[in-house]
């Protein structure tokens, strides 16, 4: 129910902590006590209410808070990721996880817990008494003071099952998801081998990318030495460029000189691929279709321009997205402890496994047919969850 409307019969309000409570049980040695995972706040995805990954307490690890099944994991730390998940195993958690139960399974079904702790108004309570600049936390006590409409335990019943429904149908999108990227990673390891003789295109010949394209690098800011005809312009950065797509929802706005523009401007069928960062954003290729006119590119972003008469930009961006081209980049990149990157001159000796043009195509659609696909299914996954949580807060928010 919301505020300011009359709660239905046989409901009533209670406060979080009324009726959940913090579990308080630690493990000194978790490892002599038998447990074998660990979870940490990278380990939940937001909005996902199964762990789908975890670490190896063997492997070390300080965590002391246990968890058991069916407990639920809710993320204190930037509570505005949305981070809350259900146990399916025991272990041990981050101290920026509290592990959640029911008091009472008679005044709240512990099932129905982390469909509450998923709503709008639980979210925007947590981060509303959250405390902190640069990583806020909520605590206990202000969470325990949160409001909600309790339904009678009958109802409570029913409405589990909607929401089930709702969690199960999610779930499958999700399992579509993972299953559609399986298949393209299997075709990606088919279509660009170890193994250059193997490839499914058996003409397929090693040949550097600078032979094939033109390799360019973006502009750096803070260089602009007292130049009076600066343009604005958009500016795409590595946090913009993912594997296979972009993400534009963020993109800055730079001043650049103009005689700057026709050098960093970014063109139709550029392909591109990023320096470093994270080992995961190594090397990353996807295309640039003129989304946006003007835009520039960051100095940590190459925009690699092929030779459309020998070299496709989507069949460059998949063998860069394929485990062929992550080992490249990781074996010539320079490393820190977690980070990596690449020079122009490393990738301008990426080896590629060229092969005329018709192929190249095949190999191209066949990538972006599984690419749409996810995309169709992220699409539908995120009209259920809207859907999902629409419902959730119509039924336990306290917003007007």
């Amino acid at each position: 129910m919301v505020e300011g409307r009359p709660l239905k019969s046989g409901w009533r309000r209670v406060k979080f902590g009324d009726v959940v409570q913090l579990s308080k049980v630690r493990s000194q040695d978790p490892l002599a006590d038998g447990v074998e995972r660990y979870v940490g706040l990278e380990h939940l995805e937001p909005g996902d209410l199964r762990i789908r990954s975890w670490g190896n307490v063997a492997d070390g690890v300080t965590f002391t808070s246990v968890f058991q099944p069916g407990q639920v994991l809710f993320g204190k730390r930037r509570a505005y990721q949305r981070k809350v998940a259900v146990a399916d195993f025991s272990g041990v958690c981050s101290g920026d996880i509290y592990v959640l139960e029911t008091k009472d399974s008679s005044v709240l079904l512990p099932k129905l817990l982390p469909f509450i702790c998923q709503t709008d108004a639980f979210y925007d309570h947590a981060v509303g008494t959250s405390a902190g600049s640069l990583s806020p936390r909520t605590n206990w006590s202000s969470l325990a003071d949160f409001e909600f409409a309790l339904p009678p335990k009958e109802e409570q019943g029913r409405l589990l099952q909607l929401f089930t429904v709702s969690h199960e149908l999610a779930e499958r999108y999700r399992d579509a998801i993972d299953a559609i990227e399986d298949a393209r990673q299997a075709f990606l390891a088919y279509a660009f081998p170890e193994d250059p003789l193997s490839s499914v295109a058996n003409s397929a010949s090693v040949r550097r990318l600078d032979e094939l394209a033109e390799i360019r690098t973006g502009l750096a800011l803070g260089k602009k030495h007292g130049a009076k005809h600066l343009v604005p312009r958009p500016y795409l950065r590595v946090a913009n460029v993912l594997d296979g797509e972009l993400d534009l929802t963020d993109l800055k706005i730079v001043e650049a000189r103009a005689d700057e523009l026709g050098r960093y401007e970014l063109r139709d069928g550029d392909v591109l691929m990023t320096e470093g960062g994270d080992f995961d954003k190594l090397g990353r290729g996807t295309v640039w279709h003129g989304q946006i006119n003007g835009c520039l590119h960051q100095n940590h972003v190459f925009a690699v321009r092929p030779n459309n008469s020998l070299l496709l930009s989507h069949y460059l961006a998949a063998m860069a997205r394929s485990a062929y081209g992550k080992r490249y980049f990781l074996s010539c990149a320079k490393k820190t402890s977690n980070l990596a990157s690449i020079n122009k001159q490393q990738l301008s000796r990426f080896p590629v496994l060229w092969t005329p043009l018709k192929m190249q195509a095949r190999i191209a659609d066949q990538v972006a047919a599984y690419d749409l696909a996810e995309r169709q299914l992220r699409q539908r996954l995120a009209s259920a969850n809207e859907l999902a949580a629409k419902v959730l807060s119509s039924t336990f928010g306290t917003g007007p």
